[in-house]
């Protein structure tokens, strides 16, 4: 009754299969590009704040 490792190996494909799943992004793709561009929008207002907060500071020295 023994299988060797085939049961073994059928357990690691479905926890690889189970993980692949995980990585994909749900929902509508329009939305999700949306909100990132929406986010990194964000990021880059930030960075050129610190930015011309730094070259400022720079400048009166």
């Amino acid at each position: 009754m023994t299988r060797g490792n085939q049961r073994e190996l059928a357990r690691l494909k479905n926890l690889k299969k189970q993980q692949a799943g995980k990585n994909k992004k749900e929902g509508d793709p329009t939305k999700r590009q949306e909100s990132d561009a929406e986010i990194m929008r964000q990021k880059q207002a930030k960075a050129a704040e610190k930015k011309a907060a730094e070259a400022a500071a720079a400048g009166k020295k």
